[in-house]
């Protein structure tokens, strides 16, 4: 029987990924002070396990004042580099899955409450709350606290606190970083015109607009060692008339590709809220094989993909060379178990699980 497309290895950069399953990064609103906790470690430990090919860690903030929450992770300092450490490494003690980091700058989207209480901004006077800055001083939604447009001097700070934290993880040893470009934070806001309204080099034409997330990815790929992977998440689309879309996500995924990046994970929205979404199983897929059409390095998928025979037509078509699953891992952190057993493909278990294999499944895990 043949090897299904889902299970087939892939080589990023040095990097062999053993199929085609990525965890994508989800935000977990449990750090203190930007230090990772010991939910972190039940959380990222839980799907180190998994038998998905790359775990990365959630959205981390390269700036204090680049957190979403005031719970988020960063990567700013030697305390959060310190509690990081104690967490990967925990990690890897017990799992040698590769792990990857999204790092990231919220922009005018920052300083909100934790989604369990209810998410909204908080007062730059508030013991929670701080000054949000953007490429423009445009709230992200009417009645907010305007954002402080970043001066040459304040790009110069988030371009080099990139390249910092890019730093830390190759301390860390990280094997992946990939760049928060998508969803309405910092990147994002420079690339869509609904959020990026400047007069000087870095807003109004596709190029100027561009210039900014293009800088720090360069400054991130000078600072991350060369033998490891760089890759960008981006959302295709804002899904409103007159925003970003995927026509222009195409050059820009092209100017990266000629840049060093090595793979772009296709995702959309999260940036204005008159945001009109198609929801529905594989909606973003059509973006991602847009993308992929255009671009020689690989694309990754996301987006309401829970199906086993939908994530291997995903990767047997072509429309993407890797899937990511977020909400469906959670619900199901055995799924990648679940897929080979209803794909016919293997996996690899800890030896300390090799046990669980079922009666009827025999020839499931390596290893047993």
């Amino acid at each position: 029987m043949a090897q299904p497309a889902l299970f087939t290895p892939i080589r990023v950069r040095n990097l062999d990924l053993t199929n085609r399953i990525v965890i994508a990064p989800m935000c977990q609103y449990s750090a203190e002070d930007g230090c990772m906790t010991d939910w972190h470690l039940i959380h990222l430990g839980q799907l180190a396990v998994s038998g998905a090919a790359l775990l990365t860690v959630e959205a981390t903030a390269v700036l204090p004042e680049g957190r979403i929450s005031w719970a988020d992770v960063g990567l700013w300092n030697d305390e959060t580099e310190a509690a990081m450490r104690r967490t990967i490494e925990s990690v890897r003690r017990w799992s040698d899955i590769p792990i990857a980091i999204q790092l990231s700058h919220a922009g005018r989207k920052a300083s909100t409450e934790v989604p369990w209480e209810g998410g909204a901004q908080i007062a730059a006077s508030d013991g929670h709350g701080w000054q949000t800055e953007a490429p423009s001083a445009l709230p992200f939604v009417d009645g907010e606290a305007a954002p402080t447009a970043l001066d040459r001097e304040g790009l110069g700070r988030v371009r080099d606190a990139f390249a910092a934290s890019a730093a830390r993880a190759a301390r860390l040893g990280i094997d992946v970083v990939q760049l928060h470009a998508a969803h309405g934070y910092l990147l994002h806001q420079f690339l869509s015109p609904l959020s990026n309204q400047r007069d000087d080099e870095y807003g109004g034409s596709l190029e100027n607009r561009m210039r900014f997330p293009l800088e720090v990815f360069d400054a991130v790929r000078g600072a991350f060692p060369a033998e490891r992977a760089v890759t960008m998440r981006v959302s295709a689309t804002d899904w409103v008339e007159g925003g970003w879309d995927v026509e222009q996500t195409i050059p820009f995924a092209q100017r990266l590709e000629a840049r060093g990046c090595d793979v772009i994970h296709v995702s959309s929205g999260g940036l204005h809220p008159a945001q009109q979404i198609p929801i529905g199983p594989s909606y973003q897929v059509p973006l991602a094989r847009t993308v992929k059409s255009a671009v020689g390095i690989p694309v990754v998928a996301v987006g309401l993909i829970s199906g086993f025979e939908q994530a291997e037509a995903i990767v047997a078509t072509g429309d993407a060379d890797l899937i990511a699953l977020a909400r469906t891992i959670l619900y199901d952190p055995r799924w990648p178990w679940h897929a080979a057993a209803e794909l016919g493909a293997r996996v690899r278990p800890p030896k300390q699980y090799l046990r669980a294999e079922p009666w009827h499944l025999k020839g499931l895990f390596e290893g047993g």
